[in-house]
């Protein structure tokens, strides 16, 4: 296989694992089961990819890189061995990373926080923060109004 193939399964292999630990999972699922149905799945199912994802997501995020590590191999072996088969086109493996890139692009960042604000008006300060220490607020409250 040429450094470019080599780099195209890598290259997928990786951003199918990093979107198995995010909400665009369901979507990439659905993109990789079309994708499947169309080859000869061979040795991966989306069971097993369903399966790689629960490992990926009760691994703690500090502590098992190996699990990541194991599921990225595996996924570019299983790439390389339709390639290599040709049960899939350079083409089709290129469009499969295309499509999966665009997920990932969508995807949340890990560590980013969305949130709306709801159900009124507020009068104040409005903060998130997972830890917050050493925080004083002074807010200036106007007395009652006199007409």
């Amino acid at each position: 296989m040429d450094n470019e193939l080599a780099a195209l399964t890598a290259s997928g292999a990786s951003t199918l694992v990093s979107l198995m630990v995010t909400d665009s999972w369901s979507r990439a699922r659905e993109l990789l089961r079309r994708f499947l149905s169309r080859t000869d799945p061979g040795d991966l199912t989306i069971t097993d990819l369903d399966d790689s994802r629960a490992r990926l997501l009760a691994s703690p995020s500090t502590g098992q890189p190996h699990e990541a590590r194991e599921t990225i191999e595996q996924s570019e072996a299983y790439l390389r061995h339709l390639l290599e088969a040709r049960a899939i086109s350079h083409a089709e493996l290129r469009e499969l990373l295309t499509s999966l890139q665009h997920l990932q692009g969508a995807a949340p960042r890990p560590g980013a926080v969305h949130n709306n604000i709801n159900g009124g008006v507020q009068h104040g300060p409005v903060f998130q923060s997972g830890q917050i220490t050493g925080l004083t607020l002074h807010a200036h409250h106007p007395g009652p109004s006199h007409n």
